[in-house]
């Protein structure tokens, strides 16, 4: 379903709004009502006072005793205009109660009880107001009393004020009224705001949407597009990041296929040539075509050198499978390094004698402890020093060199033969790789890859440098951290 997140966020700002109104509208309800109220009764009482004390000199200078009648009714009758509420004064002994604008009254006992509450609060000269007279009124009104009084300064009646809260209840209709039509522009607002936030967040996502399905289908360059300094925009961040991840990793994975498939080849290659001379040899053989013991020999020998080539491109295979599985376990101890090169210049001496090669070892740092396995330390130091011996010249030298850096001890090995080509030092340690050489016409290919494999197995760095001519150095970087 499209643009359900708009409707979603249309739906809950709407909610959101319409429980806000209805709090704000009781809220407002009982503040308004409460603040109109007190406005009004704080009004009347001014009103009650001022006529009570107007009522109060009327009666100073023209009350003699005869009570409340006469001059009192004309004037309550002209004050009932002035003050536009109706009058009542009412007489304490006689306990009557006389009304402005009629010409009768009537006594306590037709009142509510809460209403003689209030008149005798006045009797004590307070200012009151309650509203127990609605029952008697028929409207719902406010009612105010004041004292009068007399000549003496005693109170000779009491003034009731009355005003309908009709005003009242108008006003706060009008307000719901506005609060209404507040609500549902609001709510006009809020769906406005909705879309357009719905739409802020939407853009960012279809465009993420749209880089995803690209990548897919395959392509790995797609991105986000989006800039945005926020939540959405850090997501796009990442998941550009990651679209670049996943392009590294199709990349290597193309990478291990042709690897795989230059694998194949090289290794079809590397057992066709030897299988196929081993064939042709018995063939010739198993069919008499030989005679001479000399020449049978000659056979011989050639078939157990391709048989022996066999051997170790097999066993380099297994070895290096073996090496490059995670879970082969190299059980490491505590050996000294010193020692290992030492039994490795020894045992190289013997094949360095038959090119007059000698190999010259300098130890500038004594002993060194290490933690790795004796065994493949010690083919990984054979592999570099046969190879330094194969493309070195005849009666040259090859040097190993034990030192310490900063932070490091290396080991390095180098000869002085042809070298190898820069374009070549990046790919020296992949599986058969090798140069076209005559003195690189037996190797397998294999050698190098395995001393690399052997190093990361024990967090040893090997580099080569070369300069093509006649020089290359094999130097292992030992962590003194290790």
């Amino acid at each position: 379903m499209k643009h359900k997140i708009t409707y979603r966020l249309i739906g809950y700002f709407s909610v959101v709004l319409l429980l806000f109104s209805v709090i704000a509208g009781i809220l407002f309800w009982a503040l308004f009502t409460r603040h109109t109220t007190k406005i009004h009764e704080e009004e009347l009482e001014i009103r009650a006072v001022s006529i009570a004390d107007t009522l109060s000199e009327f009666f100073q200078k023209d009350h003699k005793g005869q009570g409340m009648s006469g001059g009192y009714g004309a004037y309550l009758r002209f004050i009932d205009d002035i003050a536009m509420s109706e009058v009542w004064l009412v007489d304490e002994y006689a306990q009557t109660i006389q009304m402005s604008h009629k010409n009768n009254s009537f006594s306590y006992n037709e009142l509510p009880s809460g209403a003689e509450s209030l008149i005798k609060q006045v009797f004590d000269g307070k200012v009151v107001s309650n509203r127990e007279f609605s029952s008697v009124l028929d409207v719902p009104s406010i009612t105010v009393g004041a004292p009068v009084y007399d000549t003496d300064g005693n109170i000779t009646a009491a003034l009731l004020l009355h005003s309908p809260i009709n005003g009242i209840k108008n006003a706060q209709r009008d307000g719901v009224v506005i609060l209404i039509f507040c609500i549902f522009v609001a709510l006009f607002l809020a769906s406005v705001l909705s879309v357009f936030l719905a739409r802020h967040f939407i853009n960012p996502l279809k465009k993420i949407q749209g880089a995803a399905d690209k990548v897919m289908r395959g392509d790995y360059s797609a991105r986000t597009e989006v800039e945005q300094n926020d939540e959405i925009g850090f997501l796009a961040c990442n998941i550009d990041k990651l679209f670049i991840q996943l392009s590294g990793v199709e990349e290597e994975r193309k990478r291990l296929d042709k690897m795989r498939q230059d694998f194949v080849s090289n290794i079809s290659h590397e057992l066709r040539t030897p299988v196929t001379v081993i064939k042709g040899s018995l063939e010739v053989l198993e069919q008499g075509l030989i005679t001479d013991s000399d020449e049978m020999q000659e056979y011989f020998c050639q078939m157990l050198s391709d048989t022996t080539h066999l051997e170790r491109l097999v066993n380099d295979l297994l070895e290096l499978s073996r090496l490059q599985n995670t879970n082969f376990q190299i059980e490491k101890t505590e050996l000294n390094l010193t020692d290992i090169l030492t039994e490795v210049i020894r045992s190289m001496q013997r094949v360095a004698k038959h090119k007059q090669i000698q190999i010259k070892f300098e130890n500038q740092v004594g002993n060194i402890c290490f933690l790795g396995d004796y065994g493949r330390l010690r083919q990984m130091f054979m592999i570099i020093l046969d190879n330094a011996i194969k493309f070195s010249p005849l009666s040259s030298s090859i040097s190993v060199k034990m030192y310490r850096t900063k932070d490091n001890i290396i080991i390095s090995i180098a000869d002085c033969g042809n070298g190898i080509l820069p374009e070549d030092i990046p790919h020296i340690f992949d599986r058969f790789y090798k140069q076209s050489s005559e003195q690189n016409k037996s190797g397998s290919g294999l050698g190098l890859p395995i001393a690399k494999q052997i190093a990361e197995r024990h967090n040893i760095m090997i580099k080569c440098e070369s300069n093509a001519h006649n020089y290359t150095v094999f130097s292992f970087v030992f962590s003194q951290n290790s």
